[in-house]
């Protein structure tokens, strides 16, 4: 597919990772899916907490925290797990690869850059200016250069990698269902409604990916008591919209996690759910994977 241009404190790495992603991959690959983590990175450069306005814990806010964790039963299943090791703050893969805040930079930006997305607006593009809750990230103005560095070092080899995973699937089993691994802090109660969404079902509104693959991991999450939503506040990021290509054969869906279900979101540890909720999640990806998804063939 062609592309376009624990609660342990942190320990810090010398630069950008020399390798941005793992991929997990099963002794032999059984189902025609794939598991991605794109936000749960936390190898943080040395560099980038050293010239942040922020503390480390605040930096943090914007990780999809321990979600590869909550995934990890994927190989096990026989299906491919990847994810990112950078964090989300500082270069978001869940992105077009050039979608950049002109305010944050030290001089005019090339034509090419998408300026104008409400993602930029909300200073969270490619390179976010502010954490999830909103506290601006640094003290001067980055260079292009800069921005250059990091979408070449992270988020080229991530989706090159990402890539490959899916078209290996669809090779050996002439379709792919990616499942794209996140997390949302705890939902407020909404009224009318007796409680509020664990789970965020993101299809791009029914076009990333078949209604059978929707409709089986809602049904497979909601055995499992979690209440779900669909498309609701999150329909899905660049990564679905970009692979869900259901005529092709590519499907693609968003999973959102409350955040409360599994760990304290002001400390950022892991708290006693944990492990229940990967447990179960691990019986859901065993279902997923012994299911039959011929269907999902062009």
């Amino acid at each position: 597919m062609d592309l376009p241009l624990s609660a342990a404190p942190l320990a810090p790495v010398a630069a950008a990772p020399a390798e941005p992603y793992t991929v997990l991959l099963p002794a032999h690959q059984t189902a025609p899916l794939v598991f991605a983590s794109p936000h749960s990175g936390r190898d943080y450069p040395a560099e980038f907490l050293a010239e942040s306005r922020l503390d480390a814990l605040t930096l943090r806010r914007s990780e999809d925290s321990f979600v590869e964790e909550l995934f990890a039963a994927a190989p096990r299943a026989g299906c491919p797990l990847i994810h990112a090791r950078f964090p989300r703050a500082w270069c978001d893969v869940n992105r077009e690869p050039w979608e950049l805040d002109p305010a944050m930079f030290d001089a005019p930006l090339p034509d090419f850059v998408n300026a104008a997305s409400p993602r930029v607006g909300a200073g969270l593009g490619t390179i976010a200016r502010v954490v999830a809750t909103g506290e601006p990230i640094y003290r001067r103005k980055l260079s292009f250069a800069e921005a250059e560095a990091r979408i070449a070092a992270c988020w080229r080899p991530y989706h090159a990698a990402l890539a490959a995973l899916i078209a290996d699937t669809v090779r050996r089993f002439g379709c792919c269902l990616l499942i794209d691994c996140h997390s949302m802090p705890a939902q407020t109660p909404v009224l009318g409604r007796m409680r509020p969404a664990d789970v965020v079902l993101g299809d791009a509104h029914g076009t990333s990916c078949a209604a059978l693959a929707t409709r089986r991991v809602e049904e497979g999450l909601a055995r499992i008591g979690l209440v779900v939503r669909r498309n609701e506040p999150y329909a899905g990021g660049y990564v679905t919209r970009h692979y869900g290509r259901p005529r092709e054969g590519v499907h693609a869906l968003q999973i959102e996690l409350a955040r409360g279900l599994y760990m304290d979101e002001a400390r950022i540890e892991r708290a006693a759910g944990f492990t229940r909720l990967q447990d179960e999640l691990a019986r859901l990806i065993e279902a997923l994977a012994a299911a039959d998804w011929t269907a999902l063939r062009p």
